[in-house]
């Protein structure tokens, strides 16, 4: 079968499309022909060499996807060959292996993907829908009526939180820095919009908010943005660091004086029941047609080292997808 493999930690030029074996199910296993691959972020910074934890090399990359099953072993219960699947990074504590032609996964990190979802939007679900569910429900104890932030919105993870949160009857404010992705945030049903490439769009935050700040805050790149957060966030208000490239310099008494919280996220953290919650919560979302992926940009395999740059890129819009 047809496969990235990386030898080596360094640039994306360190991917290459090669020839492995194939892989077989043994007891509780099965065999999924891959349709479609989601490229996230944490793709990038472990093949890179810079994450917390690391494969042990060689290593196919890429822990989202989706397919059929084609195989099934002993004991897979609940799972029948021809069955459309998707996979889920951090389910199992597994980010790699997705980037080829099939994979063999145990039966309880695979979950059902209705029909009416497409193979790309799929492999678009796993980290991405599953850290803005982790974001809102978990760390960020939303609750009806409160007011989100979501800085940086038009990303795989930001419209997965919009759709999540209108379900969940908060009043969504999105922010995006090209026109492109603003339109993209409005189309997904965020209330307000915000062009945070634009001086002043912290003012008029406040503004939307009657001057008390958002209750929520989703942050995709706290090194530049966590400062500015914990000065316009509301009293009482909490905010969920999900993305972040560097350090930073804040000052602790604009948390002091909100009684502010600023969470960390780590799907890695998950127990098993919470990862259970929210892949249930997830599939529901699926099926009634509340959760919807948005697809950016579809692209070969053999392209893994262009989308790991384009991944990367300011002006994110919607989910980059690998097709075998």
């Amino acid at each position: 079968m047809k496969a990235i493999q990386i030898h080596e930690f360094g640039p994306p030029e360190v991917m290459h499309l090669e020839d492995l074996p194939d892989v077989t199910a043994s007891t509780g296993e099965a065999v999924v022909r891959i349709d479609a691959v989601g490229v996230n972020p944490v793709d990038t910074y472990i093949r890179s060499g810079v994450y917390a934890f690391l494969p042990q090399l060689p290593y196919v990359p890429g822990g989202d996807a989706a397919g059929v099953v084609e195989a099934v072993g002993e004991g897979a219960d609940g799972l029948t060959v021809g069955q459309r699947v998707y996979l889920a990074g951090c389910v199992g504590g597994r980010l790699t292996d997705a980037y080829a032609e099939r994979v063999v996964r145990p039966v309880h990190e695979l979950f059902p993907l209705p029909d009416n979802v497409s193979f790309a939007e799929g492999a678009a679900i796993g980290v991405p829908y599953a850290t803005a569910y982790r974001g809102l429900i978990h760390r960020g104890r939303c609750q009806p009526g409160e007011t989100l932030f979501i800085h940086g919105a038009s990303g795989a993870v930001g419209t997965a939180s919009i759709q999540l949160a209108r379900a969940q009857g908060l009043t969504v404010i999105g922010s995006a820095g090209t026109e492109k992705g603003q339109a993209l945030v409005r189309e997904q049903g965020a209330h307000h919009v915000l062009d945070h490439s634009r001086e002043g769009y912290l003012d008029e935050l406040r503004e939307l908010t009657g001057g008390n700040g958002p209750d929520l805050i989703l942050e995709m790149l706290a090194n530049v943005n966590l400062a500015n957060d914990l000065a316009v966030v509301a009293r009482y208000g909490r905010i969920v660091v999900i993305g972040n490239r560097g350090n930073t310099e804040i000052n602790p008494r604009d948390a002091m004086t909100r009684d502010a919280d600023v969470l960390g996220l780590a799907l890695w953290n998950c127990s098993d029941a919470e990862l259970a919650s929210i892949h249930a919560g997830l599939g529901a979302g699926l099926l009634n047609g509340t959760l919807k992926p948005v697809i950016g940009r579809e692209m070969p395999l053999a392209e893994a080292a262009q989308a790991h740059a384009a991944v990367l890129e300011p002006g994110a819009y919607g989910k980059i997808i690998l097709v075998p």
